[in-house]
């Protein structure tokens, strides 16, 4: 069945990496359309072996359209994404306006597939994109033996702060260029960079424990997003979470670790026998075991290595995981919601 579809968010970095999986799994497009801000009106996108023309959102732009994929900020998200559901379209939405709503399923395609037979509202949610790698990778954990407890340390490139993550890393690192001998002798770049617009602190060479804007408690808007959204997908508001997101200079992958305590006996072998079947993973357990994000990127799983018991305690896992925080961490599972819903 081909159907119209349309992509609010079209030339933002996931929205043009949703074109493209669209196009590489062979979605049934009958119509594209595409939106963007005013100042990307008439931009020519290619799809599909031709281009496809930017419009701007205005009152009746979903009209004729079954299907609209959302890659906005929360608030042009919450304005349009249920003006889209009321012209009849279901709406796949990559922000966080709709994510904790409880009448707006929020699904991973590999975990809680069945979430999306039921859209009060016509709207489906996609999770953040490390709550998306982390969900896949301990889903298949959690179903069974339950997790009781998960402490969580993630490692996040600059793209998911958008193109401007990627322009001031390249910027900073650019600075940077010949100044080796200096930082030898320093071993520090103070001086040599100055913060950017996107981060308070310089990210060329530079480890920053502070991804998103700071929430209650001392925890960030990235770290309450695991919080509560690993919760929502796993079906489980009383597994005990706790989270600090960082962020690195690598451009694209986000990793992370893992401490997993369950609340029945699961051993490493049935953790690597579970994780090596798992949907949407790849088990990376032989020699050092340990894939990074430079190998994660550009693939749809997640790969997850350094499988080990935690001498610490009982019934205690570590993992270690990551994954394309553009692809699989939201245009690959956007679309992939979105062949789901062809089926409901």
């Amino acid at each position: 069945m081909s159907v119209n579809v349309g992509v609010i968010g079209a030339t933002g970095l996931v929205g043009q990496e949703m074109l493209r999986i669209l196009e590489e799994r062979a979605f049934p497009v009958d119509g594209m359309r595409v939106y963007a801000s005013a100042r990307s009106e008439g931009r020519r996108l290619p799809f599909a072996g031709r281009e496809v023309t930017c419009e701007v959102l205005k009152p009746g732009c979903f009209d004729g359209l079954d299907l609209v994929i959302v890659d906005v900020d929360d608030p042009l998200a919450l304005e349009w994404a249920p003006v889209a559901a009321a012209a009849g379209a279901k709406v796949v939405d990559n922000s966080a306006a709709f994510r904790m709503d409880p009448d707006v399923p929020l699904v991973v395609a590999e975990v809680n597939p069945e979430d999306l037979r039921d859209l009060p509202k016509g709207i489906a949610s996609c999770p953040n994109c490390t709550t998306m790698v982390l969900a896949t990778a301990v889903a298949p954990l959690h179903r069974a033996a339950g997790i009781d407890r998960m402490v969580v340390s993630t490692y996040q490139s600059v793209s998911g702060a958008g193109i401007l993550g990627i322009e001031e890393l390249e910027g900073q690192w650019a600075k940077l260029d010949g100044a080796t001998e200096q930082l030898r002798r320093a071993a520090t770049i103070d001086g040599l960079i100055v913060p950017g617009e996107v981060w308070s602190k310089p990210i060329a060479g530079n480890v920053i424990p502070l991804a998103g804007s700071m929430k209650e408690e001392g925890y960030t808007s990235e770290e309450w997003k695991l919080v509560y959204e690993s919760r929502k997908i796993l079906h489980d508001d009383a597994m005990r979470v706790t989270v600090t997101c960082v962020r690195v200079p690598v451009y694209v992958g986000h990793a992370m670790t893992a401490n997993l305590e369950f609340h029945d006996p699961l051993s490493r072998a049935e953790a690597v026998e579970l994780l090596a079947s798992a949907p949407g993973v790849v088990l990376v357990d032989d020699g050092d075991g340990a894939p990074t994000a430079l190998e994660a990127a550009g693939i749809d799983p997640v790969l997850v290595g350094r499988v080990r018991n935690d001498p610490s305690q009982p019934n205690t896992l570590n993992l270690w995981v990551t994954g394309d925080n553009l692809r699989k961490g939201a245009a690959l599972n956007a679309v992939q919601m979105a062949e789901l819903l062809l089926n409901t």
